[in-house]
């Protein structure tokens, strides 16, 4: 989430099959503005809103509805590739959200609050698809990166570091909590991008239908 002149970034959300990420939108993410961490100027996904096999016109249908930054994930892009062709058939699919998702792009450069942020799912670089975890020594090519904040996901775990120049973060999980050093909760983000200065924000999974 982005805050202030920052942005609310919105975690990296895997849901799988159980659809945890509805709820999280739901009851975490109201629409931009005040809110309990100061006010939300925008919301950032960071890719796997869905499942590689089940589309969610729940989860879709909010993010559209928040004006949610998103960029694709891999799950998204085996769903909307070849392999997914029987997925994406399923009668019950909202079309113009499906035609949303398949638009949105694999990376977004933004400038918010006069820094350069650069959102990807997995790697600044190609071939993406890498698992760049805290420990990785492969973090610090992050620092490569023509950009003064990196956003990224994939690994489900949460990354607040400066490399270089370049601050680097992960906000770990809204919808599948992986991360051991929070016990495996959900997690986001909020982002001040004038201060820089990010606060991770832990959450336990709440039942659908809360």
């Amino acid at each position: 989430m982005i805050n202030r002149c920052g942005t609310s970034i919105k975690p990296e959300a895997s849901v799988e099959a159980r659809h945890r990420l509805r709820p999280a939108l739901q009851h975490r993410w109201p629409r931009p503005g005040p809110a309990d961490h100061g006010p939300i100027d925008a919301l950032l996904c960071l890719g796997d809103s869905i499942s590689e096999y089940k589309f969610s016109n729940a989860v879709i249908g909010r993010l559209r509805a928040l004006d949610a930054f998103t960029i694709l994930g891999n799950h998204e892009e085996v769903f909307l590739g070849a392999a997914g062709g029987r997925a994406r058939s399923r009668p019950e699919i909202d079309r113009p959200s499906l035609d949303w998702l398949a638009g949105q792009p694999h990376r977004r450069e933004l400038r918010i609050g006069g820094k350069r942020i650069l959102m990807v799912h997995s790697t600044p670089w190609e071939p993406r698809g890498s698992y760049v975890r805290p420990t990785s020594a492969e973090l610090q090519r992050f620092g490569e990166a023509d950009a003064d904040i990196v956003l990224y996901g994939h690994t489900h775990q949460q990354v607040v570091r400066r490399v270089g120049r370049v601050l680097v973060v992960n906000p770990g999980s809204a919808g599948d909590g992986r991360d051991p050093r929070n016990g495996r909760q959900l997690s986001c983000a909020v982002l001040d991008t004038v201060t820089e200065e990010v606060i991770l924000r832990d959450f336990p999974a709440l039942p659908i239908g809360q």
